[in-house]
């Protein structure tokens, strides 16, 4: 499982405060998801890091295959996240989205990315700056991580077990 933790800025909208996560897709959700993935992807390409071109051969299709399973555990992942993280922080009004992140993109790594909120908020700022909200942030990551390898990830056996028994 990988998590990667943002906290972004707009120059035009001081008002628009919220955590949001966001799983990888070649397709954005929405125009804001868009510019988001090609800011970031763009200080990946200055800091040297490059994307990989897809193969078309049979190895290529098994990588497709494999980043299609992924995404999915990705995609169960970030609902929990997001579910958790909503008894605890102020989300943004559409919460969970997707676009095209490099760093999304381990072909077996399921992954997201997480940003707390924004820093041209003075809100978000404020509590970005906070102890005690960023303590609430973290047990509700902590708590989603937690459920997600006991119910998800877990063996067969396991997993239907987990299913099963109550929620804490």
């Amino acid at each position: 499982l990988f998590i990667s933790i943002h906290a972004d800025s707009l120059t035009q909208a001081q008002e628009v405060r919220g955590a949001t996560v966001y799983t990888g897709s070649e397709r954005a959700t929405d125009a804001e998801s868009a510019r988001l993935a090609a800011k970031e992807n763009q200080a990946d390409a200055v800091a040297g890091l490059e994307s990989e071109e897809g193969v078309q051969d049979i190895a290529g299709i098994l990588m497709d295959l494999a980043k299609r399973e992924t995404r999915t555990f990705s995609s169960v992942f970030a609902r929990n996240l997001v579910e958790r993280l909503g008894g605890s922080v102020k989300m943004h009004k559409v919460p969970l989205r997707s676009a095209g992140f490099r760093v999304l993109s381990a072909p077996d790594v399921p992954s997201v990315l997480i940003e707390l909120g924004y820093m041209s908020s003075p809100k978000d700022a404020e509590l970005l700056n906070s102890e005690s909200w960023r303590l609430q942030a973290v047990s509700a990551v902590e708590a989603a991580i937690d459920g997600y390898f006991e119910r998800e990830r877990a063996p067969a056996g396991k997993a239907a077990a987990a299913a099963i028994a109550p929620k804490e």
